[in-house]
C-alpha cells in the first residue's frame, strides 16, 4: 500500500513539463511552469516560481533553484527553494539545501549543508540583524 501512495505522489501534476529517462541534457534549464525530471540534467535548473520534481530515475548534476522541489533520484549540487524541499525515501541528495521548510523521509540519503530560513532568496542576500532587531536566526545544520 506505502509503495501504490508513493508511486501515485510521484506523477507529474497536470500542465508539468516532463522530461523523461531517456532525455539527457547539457546546459542550464530555465521555465516558468513546472516540471518533471526524470532524466539527466548537467548544468542548472532554475524554476523560481514553480515546482520542480525529480523523478525515481533522475541523475540531477546541477545547482537547483526553485518554489518547491521534490526529490525521489538523485541531486549532486546545491538546492534552494522559497518554499519547501521534500527528500522521499529513495532521495540522494550531495549538495547543501536552502529552503523555508524541509521534509526527509526515512532512508532519504544527504550529504551536506542545511539552512532553514524564511523565504531564501539566493539572488538578494539577507541582511544581518542588529542588536536590536528581532529578526529571527536561520536554522542551520551540517550534515557532512
Amino acid at each position: 500500500m506505502a509503495s501504490e501512495e508513493s508511486e501515485t505522489q510521484m506523477k507529474p501534476s497536470e500542465g508539468s513539463t516532463i522530461i523523461g529517462k531517456s532525455v539527457t541534457i547539457q546546459g542550464d534549464v530555465m521555465g516558468e511552469e513546472d516540471l518533471y525530471m526524470d532524466g539527466v540534467v548537467e548544468g542548472t535548473i532554475m524554476l523560481p516560481e514553480n515546482r520542480l520534481t525529480v523523478g525515481p530515475n533522475a541523475r540531477v548534476l546541477a545547482d537547483v533553484q526553485a518554489r518547491e522541489v521534490v526529490v525521489f533520484g538523485l541531486v549532486e549540487g546545491n538546492l534552494r527553494a522559497a518554499g519547501r524541499i521534500e527528500l522521499r525515501e529513495s532521495a540522494i541528495v550531495k549538495g547543501d539545501i536552502f529552503a523555508s521548510r524541509l521534509s526527509i523521509e526515512e532512508n532519504a540519503n544527504m550529504r551536506g549543508r542545511v539552512d532553514l530560513s524564511e523565504a531564501m532568496t539566493p539572488a538578494v542576500p539577507r541582511r544581518r540583524p542588529s542588536t536590536g532587531d528581532s529578526e529571527s536566526i536561520a536554522t542551520v545544520l551540517d550534515l557532512s
